[in-house]
C-alpha cells in the first residue's frame, strides 16, 4: 500500500500467548503522518515525481495498515535529511494467524512494490525498514524466503532491483541468526524461524547496507520470553538507525 506516511507464532501454548500479547501491544502503537515531497530531478516517466530517497516500511504483526511504530524512525530520517524523501508502506496482512501465509504475502507484495519503484524512479536511493514480521519480510525479499514451516523457498529479488537498495534497518526479525556480519544488539540465540545458510549467504552481500537489531530474550528474534524487549527497539536504537541511514544515503 502506497502511503504518504509512511514472529511470530509457535506451536506451544505459552509461546503463542506471548506472541499474541506482543502483537496486541504493537497494534496499539501504530501511527501515521503526512509528508509533502518536492519534485526530484531523477529521470522518470512523464508526470512522475521522484524524491531523492524513497523509504518503504513493512509493519509488525497486527499493526494497522501503514508504517506502524517504525514510522517514528522514518519521520526522524525525513526531518534530518538534506534531501527530498518520499515514504510508503507494504500492503500485506501482518497477521499472527496463518503467519507463514501472511509473511509470504508480504514478501510478494514488497518484491512487486520495490521492483515497480525502481522502474519508476531508477536514480532514486531506496531505504527499507521493517519491524518483527515486517523485518522478516524485508530481509526475505533481499535474501530469499520460505523454507521449513514457512513453506516453499522463494528466490531473492533480482540483483538489478536490489542494487538500488541503499540502506536497510530491521528490528526483532523472527528469522534472525546469530553471528551475522550485519547483526546488532545483544542476542546470542537464533529466532523462531532461522534463515538457511543459502539465504544468509545472499544477505551477506548486503552486509554494509543492513543493520539488523535483535536483543537478548526477545520473544521472536532471540527465542526468549520478553515481549517488552521486542516492543522497545526504537527506544534504544532509533537514533543509531537514523544516523546509519543518513550516512548511507549521503545526508
Amino acid at each position: 500500500m502506497e502511503s504518504t506516511n509512511s514472529g511470530d507464532t509457535a506451536s506451544p501454548r505459552p509461546r503463542r500467548l506471548s506472541l499474541l500479547l506482543a502483537a496486541g501491544a504493537l497494534g496499539g502503537l501504530a501511527l501515521t503522518s503526512v509528508v509533502a515531497v518536492p519534485a526530484g530531478a531523477d529521470p522518470a516517466p512523464p508526470g512522475t515525481v521522484c524524491a531523492d530517497v524513497h523509504v518503504i516500511t513493512a509493519r509488525a504483526s497486527t499493526e494497522r495498515p501503514g508504517e506502524g511504530i517504525t514510522g517514528a524512525l522514518v519521520t526522524a530520517i525525513v526531518n534530518a535529511s538534506d534531501q527530498t524523501v518520499s515514504r510508503a508502506s507494504v500492503s500485506y496482512p501482518a497477521t499472527l494467524t496463518n503467519y507463514a501465509n501472511s509473511s509470504a504475502q508480504g514478501v510478494s507484495a514488497l518484491r512487486t512494490q520495490l521492483t515497480n519503484q525502481v522502474n519508476r524512479c531508477p536514480n532514486q536511493k531506496i531505504v527499507l525498514a521493517g519491524y518483527s514480521q515486517g523485518a522478516h519480510v524485508v530481509l526475505d525479499v533481499l535474501g530469499g524466503g520460505g523454507g521449513g514451516s514457512l513453506g516453499s523457498t522463494t528466490p531473492p529479488v533480482a540483483a538489478s532491483v536490489s542494487s538500488h537498495v541503499t540502506a536497510v534497518a530491521t528490528f526483532g526479525d523472527p528469522r534472525h541468526v546469530v553471528n551475522q556480519s550485519f547483526d546488532l544488539g545483544t542476542s546470542r540465540r537464533n529466532g523462531l524461524f532461522p534463515r538457511t545458510a543459502a539465504q544468509l549467504s545472499v544477505l551477506s552481500g548486503f552486509a554494509n547496507r543492513i543493520q539488523a537489531y535483535c536483543d537478548s530474550n526477545d520473544t521472536f528474534c532471540d527465542s526468549g520470553s520478553s515481549t517488552n524487549v521486542h516492543l522497545t527497539y526504537l527506544n534504544r536504537y532509533q537514533n543509531a538507525a537514523r544516523d546509519f541511514v543518513l550516512n548511507r544515503i549521503g545526508g
